[in-house]
C-alpha cells in the first residue's frame, strides 16, 4: 500500500493494489463510522461504512397521480408518504458516504424475460394496460427509459448514486444488486420505498436470505394495499427478517458517529 507505484484496481473496500511486480491483496477496509440505531425491537450498533440504503420503486408509475396504478384506479396518496422523509434523509446519508441505491422496475422493451405470471399481477383478464403497454400519456408502463419508470421528480439521483433495474418484485432475482453489494462490502441495509408488502418486502426477504442485515425505515416505505397488508409487514419483518426503525432515528444516530468505537 506504501509503496508509491501502487494503483487502486477495483471499487474499494474490495480493491486490489498493484503496480508491475507487486499486487496488493489485503483490501485495507473504509475507516468505521460507528453508530447506534433505535429500533422498535432492540438498540443496534452498526458501521456506517458497511451500510447502504435501498430506494425501492418509487417511480411514476407507482407514486405519480398520471402514473400506472392510477391509471387503474388505485388510490396513490400512500405511495408518495415517502417522498418528504427521503428528501431528509438521503442527502445526510450521502454526506456520511453511504451508498444510495436505487433499485427501480425497468423492463426490456419485448418483455423477453418476462413470464405470464409477473404480466397477470395487474392485468388479469389480459385485456386491460399491463407491462409495455401505453398509458394516456403516451408512457410504456415500467419500460426502462420511460417517464412511467422514472423516479418521481421531488427524488433527485446524483451522479454518485447507484441505478440498479429489476424484473420480478425481488431486487435480487435476476440483477446485480448482489454483485454490487458484495463489491461495496456493504453488508447492512436500509430498504425503504413501494409497496412494501410487496416489492420492498420480496427484496428485504431474499437479502434476510443472503445473508444481509435488514433495517425497514417505517416512515420512508408506504403502501397502496390494505393496513393488514401494511401490519402484516411490520410484524414479520421484526419477527423474522430484521429491524423497524425510522428516518429520525437514523439521522440521530449519525449525528453522533464515532471514528473508532
Amino acid at each position: 500500500m506504501n509503496h508509491p507505484s501502487l494503483r487502486s484496481l477495483g471499487v474499494p473496500p474490495n480493491a486490489w493494489y498493484v503496480d508491475a511486480a507487486i499486487a496488493d491483496l489485503t483490501r485495507p477496509p473504509l475507516d468505521p463510522q460507528l453508530i447506534t440505531l433505535a429500533t422498535e425491537t432492540k438498540t443496534l450498533r452498526l458501521d456506517l461504512a458497511k451500510a447502504a440504503i435501498l430506494v425501492i420503486d418509487m417511480q411514476n408509475d407507482f407514486c405519480h397521480p398520471d402514473g400506472w396504478l392510477a391509471s387503474i384506479g388505485v388510490d396513490v396518496s400512500p405511495a408518495r408518504q415517502p417522498i418528504a422523509p427521503l428528501q431528509g434523509l438521503l442527502p445526510v446519508l450521502r454526506n456520511a458516504q453511504v451508498p444510495v441505491i436505487w433499485l427501480n422496475w425497468g423492463n426490456r422493451p419485448d418483455l423477453m424475460n418476462i413470464s405470464p405470471a409477473t404480466r397477470h399481477v395487474y392485468n388479469a383478464t389480459g385485456d386491460g394496460v399491463g407491462l409495455g403497454d401505453r398509458l394516456p400519456n403516451g408512457a410504456l408502463v415500467l419500460m426502462k427509459d420511460s417517464w412511467a419508470a422514472a423516479v418521481v421528480d421531488e427524488l433527485e439521483l446524483k451522479p454518485e448514486d447507484i441505478a440498479v433495474d429489476k424484473y420480478r418484485m425481488s431486487g435480487f432475482w435476476d440483477t446485480p444488486l448482489d454483485s454490487i453489494l458484495r463489491n461495496l462490502s456493504r453488508t447492512t441495509l436500509f430498504f425503504t420505498g413501494v409497496n412494501a408488502d410487496q416489492c420492498v418486502m420480496a427484496t428485504l426477504q431474499d437479502a434476510n436470505f443472503l445473508g444481509y442485515d435488514c433495517i425497514l425505515l417505517q416512515d420512508c416505505t408506504a403502501t397502496t394495499s390494505p393496513e393488514f397488508c401494511w401490519q402484516a409487514t411490520l410484524y414479520n419483518v421484526k419477527q423474522c427478517f430484521g429491524f423497524v426503525s425510522n428516518s429520525h432515528a437514523l439521522i440521530d444516530g449519525i449525528k453522533t458517529i464515532s471514528p473508532s468505537n
